[in-house]
């Protein structure tokens, strides 16, 4: 059964459409909450990872050892929903995480903002059972676009408006839940998103290869330096400019990992200085 990986401005309806297609298709709806409660498997402190969800990281954040660590973790719990196949993922980047695997269909859910205002004013207004402030409601929604736009381009640097991040784009000013529904639960049906042997695998690859990144993160001798992971087929390839040693030792203790082979970066020398 393919994956369907959702995206989605605040107010446009996104997760009420993707758990309606898991309803639908009988996929497991795994949202934000469920895979930081997966990372948390791993050590993370709730605490952190609130911080990671509610901005940006600082420029200090993205060098530090500790947030590295946070963001390969919820990196690999979302891996580790995407192998168990037949499942509706919100949100955490997975329509960049899972780029370029064929039986994964990457939605974007938008409309326009005063729309998406209006939207989420009537929601918390029914939910609080009071008319909310329409500047705050206004200000809320420019927030979390911000905060969503920002993460993306710090952690990945890619643009999350970008459509070539997505296989389709629904605007649900004109389509409505049901209709997004229809269109979103007929293209998982499609041939060409059909789960294969080979599709499979490289998830499989994604997710090892986030594992050792995750123990290279942790262990006191690796989660200072930065380390490049690939995986295929259970043999891992290290890169990096220093500890290769102790990398290798720590990825050998890997679930799942064969073998494990290294490519020294060598660091060009500091040319004289020509007075």
């Amino acid at each position: 059964m393919p994956i369907l990986t959702m995206s989605h401005e605040i107010g446009a309806g996104g997760p009420e459409i993707a758990q309606k297609v898991a309803e639908r298709l009988g996929s497991h709806y795994v949202d934000q909450e469920l895979i930081s409660e997966a990372a948390l498997r791993y050590g993370l402190l709730e605490e952190k990872l609130s911080s990671l969800d509610e901005s940006k990281p600082s420029l200090f954040e993205r060098f530090d050892a500790e947030t590295r660590r946070y963001i390969t973790v919820l990196q690999t719990a979302l891996y580790e929903f995407a192998e168990k196949d037949r499942v509706v993922l919100m949100g955490r980047a997975g329509q960049w995480l899972l780029r370029g695997i064929p039986h994964v269909l990457r939605v974007r859910v938008m409309a326009p903002f005063d729309l998406r205002v209006k939207r989420l004013g009537k929601k918390l207004s029914g939910q609080m059972g009071e008319q909310t402030n329409p500047r705050t409601v206004h200000d809320m929604a420019r927030r979390d676009d911000m905060d969503k736009s920002g993460r993306m381009r710090y952690l990945y640097e890619v643009d999350v408006k970008d459509p070539a991040l997505y296989d389709l784009v629904i605007n649900t000013e004109k389509l409505s839940i049901d209709a997004s529904v229809e269109l979103i639960a007929g293209t998982l049906q499609r041939p060409e998103l059909a789960t294969t042997p080979a599709g499979q695998q490289l998830i499989a690859d994604r997710a090892l290869a986030s594992r050792v990144q995750v123990a290279l993160a942790t262990h006191p001798e690796t989660r200072k330096y930065r380390i490049t992971v690939e995986a295929k087929t259970g043999v891992v390839t290290l890169e990096g400019t220093a500890a290769m040693d102790e990398a290798v030792d720590v990825a050998r203790g890997v679930v799942g990992v064969r073998d494990v082979k290294t490519q020294q970066v060598d660091i060009p020398p500091i040319p004289p200085f020509v007075a």
